[in-house]
């Protein structure tokens, strides 16, 4: 690996994460810590408890680097870190509020890393148009158990609703973007 450690990729860098190689975890940690903070800010309003949930992130990755197995994107295995990490600090705190889904929309383009982008112009397609007819209920269990990738029992933590519910309601989401993705098909043939 030639050069500093900024110009290894975050594979190289997990990599060194169980030799010790605290600098790989500051390169880690200057490269993603900016979007997985705006990523979970967007999940709780507690500032204090967003930054928590960062450094417990950090540090899962520093102690258990072993776990990552090198098969997927390290941005992906650091953001299932993040956010199993907000839910445990958010379990049974039920008066922090939740930041409301509208508010990527009053998000200036500085906010919005790559992953953003993408995840962005599905909003102004078929399937975020599908996504937008929604329920509040149903969008933020989507969002929850799809997007982010929780499991059900997360997702309820997370939303403060049982787990069932989580499940009931992501099961009726499926089934009314299926029906408006095939009725918007359906009229696009016509």
């Amino acid at each position: 690996m030639r050069g500093g450690r900024g110009a290894w990729d975050d594979a190289a860098l997990v990599a060194a994460l169980p030799d010790g190689d605290l600098g790989a975890l500051r390169v880690l940690y200057d490269r993603h810590a900016p979007w997985l903070s705006a990523r979970l800010s967007r999940r709780c309003s507690d500032p204090d408890i967003v930054s928590d949930a960062l450094q417990d992130c950090f540090q899962a990755a520093w102690t258990q680097s072993d776990r990552w197995r090198g098969d997927g994107e390290v941005a992906a295995w650091l953001w299932g870190i993040a956010v199993r990490r907000l839910v445990s600090r958010l379990r049974g705190r039920r008066e922090v509020l939740m930041v409301p889904l509208d508010a990527e929309k009053h998000r200036g383009p500085a906010d919005v890393s790559a992953e953003e982008k993408v995840l962005l112009g599905v909003e102004y397609g078929d399937l975020g148009a599908a996504l937008g007819r929604l329920s509040p209920e149903m969008r933020a269990v989507v969002q929850a158990t799809v997007l982010d990738g929780l499991t059900s029992r997360e997702a309820a933590r997370l939303l403060g609703i049982p787990e069932n519910t989580v499940k009931t309601r992501l099961h009726r989401a499926k089934a009314r973007l299926r029906e408006d993705l095939a009725a918007g098909t359906a009229e696009g043939l016509t």
